[in-house]
């Protein structure tokens, strides 16, 4: 079977879905592997270093995607009128697809893939259980997106993160709120903490309160009954009522006024990111505070972020960097390409050199779009209203 690597053309993607390492082990599993010309180049891989670990180097698009079995991507295909090329349309019936197809952002896709008989597995869907872990590309690229901004404020910052005792006096430690405890979230305490700042976390999920403060983090939260049981049974976060997100603004707006740096990463999953940080919260922030929302391509969660822009509101920078995975996409790039080899590995039949999907295992269940011209997702193929 043929594997097909192309190279990502959206618009801030430097990431690919293999690297060297990943090509051996697919080879050695039986697959041929085609990667298109310069598809690693974001990611600091070179043609060379795919062919010496045994891939084929195609020189387009078209000749990598023509006659593929298994299509291995970071993003979703590009389709008609989305740029140079109709990737979608090179794509043979019966073909496999794995990728962040983001089907809740593009649910016509969705239907896309089911008329093109393509079989599409969206990597974001992978279900919350054990043996599924090595497989999450939400952690995985989320645990980077995290530790890049902090790296993102800094940079912006006007001053350091550490208490420095100097000859010429004492330079405080920089203040951080983190709203969100996730993998981001999680990450970003720890930067910020290895940094030097004085660190506090807010979430709506009081499984987070022993997390946060095991990383040295001070928990911030109305810890109310509606807050006990604020988190499903997957771990993601509820939608919370509007009396309770009333009083937790109220504690994030006392909060808010004393931080240096604050970075939002509260997002639900097929819905507009929350607001967390409102534009009356900005005026009373500090002069040259920094706010850097990881949530700016789904809304975001502060009041007046676009999405791709650094802009600056009452003397506070919002940060609104796009794809911060994409930002360090060396570490990306292997993480998530690692993610795909262990997603993929388990359906290998060794006889055959082939790969078949079991529809009864629960990752291919939990991430499955489409089969064989239908949609099987139960998010996507409910009957009109």
């Amino acid at each position: 079977m043929k594997i097909a690597i192309p190279k990502e053309r959206r618009a801030h993607e430097l990431r690919v879905a293999a690297t060297p390492d990943t090509v051996r082990k697919y080879i050695g599993l039986g697959f041929e592997v085609v990667v298109e010309t310069g598809a690693g180049l974001g990611s600091a891989i070179t043609d060379e270093a795919f062919t010496a670990a045994g891939a084929t180097i195609a020189a387009d698009v078209t000749s990598t995607l023509t006659g593929a079995d298994i299509i291995l991507k970071v993003q979703r295909p590009l389709a008609e009128g989305e740029g140079d090329v109709n990737e979608l349309a090179l794509i043979k019936p019966g073909a496999i697809l794995i990728a962040g197809l983001s089907p809740y952002g593009a649910p016509e896709t969705v239907a896309a893939y089911a008329a093109g008989k393509i079989d599409a597995f969206a990597m974001e869907f992978m279900p919350r259980i054990t043996r599924a872990q090595s497989m999450d590309i939400l952690s995985s690229q989320s645990n980077l997106a995290g530790y890049r901004a902090v790296i993102e404020a800094a940079n912006e910052f006007g001053r350091a993160f550490p208490m420095m005792m100097t000859a010429a006096g004492t330079v405080p430690p920089a203040r951080a709120l983190i709203m969100g405890a996730g993998v981001a979230g999680l990450q970003a305490i720890a930067t910020a903490k290895r940094l030097g700042a004085v660190v506090s976390a807010t979430d709506v999920r009081p499984a987070t309160k022993e997390q946060v403060e095991s990383l040295g983090g001070t928990f911030v939260a109305v810890m109310d009954e509606e807050f006990q049981q604020a988190q499903t049974a997957g771990g993601y976060a509820k939608e919370m009522s509007k009396e309770y997100q009333a009083k937790q603004a109220a504690l994030i707006a006392e909060t808010i006024k004393k931080q240096d740096i604050v970075i939002t990463t509260a997002l639900i999953p097929g819905r507009k990111a929350p607001v967390l940080v409102t534009d009356d919260m900005l005026k009373t922030m500090k002069q040259g505070a920094i706010l850097v929302d990881l949530a700016c391509e789904q809304g975001g969660n502060v009041e007046g972020a676009v999405a791709g822009e650094v802009v600056e509101k009452y003397g506070v920078k919002i940060v609104g960097r796009i794809n911060m995975p994409g930002r360090i996409a060396v570490d990306a790039s292997a993480l998530y390409a690692k993610n795909l080899l262990n997603f993929i590995t388990p359906f290998v039949d060794k006889e055959t050199k082939t790969l078949k999907m079991n529809w009864e295992d629960d990752v291919v269940k939990g991430t499955g779009l489409t089969r064989d011209g239908a949609v099987v997702h139960p998010s996507f193929n409910k009957p009109a209203a």
